[in-house]
């Protein structure tokens, strides 16, 4: 099957809000083996709306709309599209009372407003889609051959309802069972990759493998259909075998959700405690070991020593030295792993220096970083010369020092070339 997302929202267009929904279901639907052609951004407007929908019509099988569905004048997704297919919209009377419910029990110091019920108006026939995260219902119906989905408009109640509801509806669409392993790589770009892997992407057509560059790293979709899901998993087993053994030590994962997660998963298997001293990076690594649930568990802290003086304040860290390699050096950032796991009583620390950019500075150029990591065998240290872009600099720095985590805890050489 194909699909079509049709945003709604001149919030959108107007670059107020990220479409991050149409990102979000079209990660989803290549997991379901639902082929993904078109991305359409529509503003509040009823006749441009329907032109959109009615071009969707000939081009996808599955039509899936986000935004529109609320109570304002504005929201009018459902009236279009029941209007577009030749449906009349009917009043849901439990729809209303789960609205009214909502105020009373979620937004009880809010007096709900009659125009919140204009949410009850539903097309008839449709699969009715609970929203327990917000107000608005979302839908699906089949109609002159296709299947079109209605979803609201905010992040979390989309993905929410995504998952629980559109999500089965779409699957039982076909007696074929859909399955996927997802394959993290770090430290090889997505044409290195591509490259190495070509010829057997071309080849498979049951199961299929596609890569999907992604902030910093390379996912590897490995999806195949069949009648159950031993049989899928029989087929997708030796290519994933396949792509780890070409790809090698830069694959850091099968199934796992990031780097980040992979080193938590360590270092609690082997009870190991982590400390941070963090220049350049501002906090970031900090926060997404932290954004972990239960992190409390191997991270014992951080500290952000954005400045050269802050970074004399930790132990093992002299002005001398400093004043001698400067403040963005190997040297330094050995001494901010080691100073923060002494600190902090850690098993490993580490340290990490750099120029974010848009200077450099000490001979170095924007983008130079060092990343160092201290434990009870010695000291490890990454060179990177990352290029501009102040966030990219900052995201690249703290996934070198989670993969030099990665691969001492996994007795791999903390040291290589990347090739990005």
């Amino acid at each position: 099957m194909t699909a079509e997302i049709i945003s709604v929202g001149t919030e959108l267009l107007l670059g107020n809000v990220a479409n991050t929904d149409a990102r979000d279901i079209s990660e989803r639907l290549s997991e379901l083996g639902i082929n993904v052609y078109y991305h359409t951004v529509v503003g509040d407007n009823p006749e441009r709306l329907t032109k959109a929908v009615e071009i969707a019509k000939d081009r996808a099988d599955v039509i899936i709309t986000t935004g529109g569905l609320g109570p304002t004048c504005d929201d009018l997704t459902k009236q279009v599209l029941a209007q577009a297919f030749g449906l009349r919209l009917y009043f849901d009377e439990k729809i209303a009372e789960v609205i009214r419910g909502y105020f009373e029990k979620s937004l009880h110091a809010v007096k709900m407003t009659e125009n919140n019920l204009q949410q009850a108006y539903l097309p008839e026939g449709c699969t009715v889609f609970n929203n327990d995260w917000g107000t608005a219902p979302g839908c699906a119906f089949k109609a002159a051959g296709k299947h079109v989905l209605m979803l609201p408009g905010p992040p979390r109640e989309c993905n929410a309802m995504f998952n629980a509801c559109a999500e089965p509806y779409l699957r039982a669409l076909s007696d074929d069972m859909i399955a996927s392993h997802s394959i993290r790589v770090f430290g090889r770009g997505e044409s290195s990759v591509e490259q190495k892997l070509r010829d057997i992407m071309n080849e498979l057509t049951n199961p299929t493998l596609a890569p999907y560059a992604k902030e910093g790293e390379v996912l590897l979709r490995v999806t195949a259909k069949a009648k159950t899901a031993k049989e899928a998993e029989a087929m997708m087993e030796p290519v994933v075998n396949k792509v780890k053994a070409i790809i090698g030590d830069f694959v850091y994962g099968v199934d796992v959700g990031s780097l980040e997660e992979t080193v938590f998963s360590l270092m609690c298997e082997k009870g190991l405690k982590l400390a941070v001293a963090e220049s350049c990076t501002g906090g970031l690594f900090s926060k997404r070991v932290t954004d972990i649930p239960g992190a409390s568990s191997m991270f014992l802290g951080g500290m952000t020593v954005y400045s050269t003086e802050s970074k004399t304040k930790l132990p093992g860290v002299e002005r001398a030295l400093i004043e001698k390699e400067g403040a963005v050096s190997r040297a330094v950032a050995v001494a901010m792993a080691a100073g923060i796991r002494e600190f902090l009583g850690a098993d490993i620390g580490i340290g990490i220096t750099g120029f974010a950019g848009p200077g450099g500075g000490n001979g170095l150029g924007a983008g130079s970083v060092f990343t160092a990591l201290c434990d009870s065998g010695g000291s490890f240290v990454r060179e990177l010369h990352l290029g501009s872009g102040r966030n990219r600099v900052r995201t690249m720095a703290v996934n070198h020092g989670l993969d030099m985590l990665r691969r001492r805890l996994t007795g791999l050489s903390t040291d290589f070339r990347p090739d990005m």
